[in-house]
């Protein structure tokens, strides 16, 4: 019997995973439906606990091979400076996006939410963002602290500094990068066993979402969430439109093999779930592991693009619900604000919530507007965490292609002369052992 792709048995979860959520919603009582939500979510947590067990010693053997092998320090300043640049303007798109169909859609207009107890929303903090803050929060006291609290962002500047250092010394430095080379190649491993929990953890997901909420929640927060994701979508058209005009049209080979990651992200509303197959689909894409290893985890830290748009689309959102207007000034600098605020997701428990919280405080919007997306919060967390994985892929490819890499057939530029041994025929023998 012919092997039925891993995203093949993610969406068969997601299907079974809503029939069996639906028929439970409507056949058991509330309580009971409750209870199996809570008990079935065991699935999703240790999936979830498996993949960040993996996350840092996957990111920091990746980093810092990538860069002890880009051979010197001009190479890899140049390939920072390029990734930096891409990522502050797909921060740019995304925010003003968010901003631009908040205010033609206007979905809080007429809601006329007063707020009268602030209890629900106390859970989420709002420390005003500062420069100390955010660069305090980046610079890790300890690497060992930063692995086991899985501070991806910590862990990427740790593994900059080391694998800058690495680099510098040269050839002593080679039993050290072949070991983590070695670590890379088991940690992928590792990566494609815990990947075979992923239908199970999606049926999980899916069944007690649905059974405990039902599809009502979904109904009647329909047009907030419809104009959402109408946004995301426009996000995505936007930058795989971007990517093809500086990729080329082979770059829907990559689209299409990132889907099978995004929606393992969607349907888990984590980006963290995604990373291990992104990685690996870039590197089948033609990517190389150096650039590859490199520009993701950064993206992880500094391109959640998905999440850039919400903040700013709910801020707005809430503004309009509460009855208070913004001027177009006041927006503009919402949308710096939120370029520095949004860099300091990574690693923060509801990350969109707190970097919305901060937003409303700027602005004097009643934080307690927040309660009004605690009940569809879950739903939208799928669409951005899918986003954040093509964004970021997207991005990896372009860094890659500005630095002359070519990833065959469609792709812009001149592909490498190869030599009369690459270009043999791949016997059948040699594609069962690949």
């Amino acid at each position: 019997m012919k092997k039925i792709s891993l995203t093949k048995m993610i969406i068969l979860g997601l299907i079974l995973g809503m029939i069996a959520g639906v028929a439970i919603n409507n056949m058991v009582a509330a309580e009971t439906a409750k209870s199996y939500a809570a008990d079935i979510s065991i699935f999703t947590t240790i999936f979830l606990r498996m993949v960040k067990m993996i996350i840092a010693p996957l990111v920091i053997s990746t980093l810092v091979v990538g860069i002890a092998k880009m051979g010197d320090a001009k190479t890899l300043g140049r390939i920072f400076s390029k990734t930096f640049f891409l990522f502050i303007c797909a921060s740019l798109v995304s925010i003003a996006l968010g901003l631009v169909i908040v205010n033609i859609f206007q979905p809080g207009a007429g809601i006329n939410f007063v707020p009268h107890d602030a209890g629900a929303v106390a859970a989420v903090k709002s420390e005003p963002f500062t420069l100390k803050v955010f660069i305090s929060h980046a610079v890790p006291t300890s690497i060992v602290d930063a692995m086991a609290r899985n501070e991806i962002l910590q862990i990427v500047v740790f593994s900059i500094f080391l694998g800058c250092s690495l680099a510098a010394i040269g050839e002593k430095a080679e039993p050290i990068v072949k070991v983590l080379d070695s670590l890379v190649h088991v940690m992928l491993k590792l990566t494609g066993y815990v990947m075979l929990f992923a239908p199970l953890t999606v049926f999980a997901a899916i069944s007690g979402l649905i059974a405990e909420r039902g599809l009502g929640v979904m109904v009647s927060a329909g047009i907030f969430m419809g104009e959402f994701y109408l946004t995301l979508g426009m996000l995505w058209a936007i930058l795989i439109g971007l990517s093809t005009m500086i990729v080329g049209p082979c770059i829907a080979r990559l689209t299409k093999s990132i889907l099978e990651p995004a929606l393992l992200a969607f349907t888990t509303s984590s980006s963290e779930a995604a990373f291990p197959g992104t990685l690996d689909k870039l590197e089948k894409f033609g990517v190389s592991s150096k650039i590859a290893s490199f520009v993701l985890p950064i993206g992880y830290s500094f391109n959640l693009v998905g999440s850039m748009a919400y903040c700013s689309f709910a801020t707005v959102f809430i503004a309009q619900a509460c009855n208070i207007e913004l001027s177009m000034g006041e927006q503009i600098t919402m949308l710096l604000i939120l370029m520095l605020t949004s860099k300091g997701m990574a690693g923060v428990p509801r990350a969109s919530m707190v970097v919305i919280a901060a937003t409303l405080n700027q602005f004097n919007i009643p934080e307690a507007g927040l309660i009004l997306l605690m009940g569809v919060d879950p739903f939208l967390d799928m669409g951005r965490s899918a986003t954040n994985v093509m964004s970021n892929a997207m991005g990896a490819a372009i860094v890659s292609r500005w630095e002359g890499e070519h990833f065959g057939q469609g792709c812009r530029g001149t592909a490498p002369v190869k030599t009369p041994e690459q270009e043999r025929p791949v016997t059948e023998t040699e594609v069962a052992l690949s």
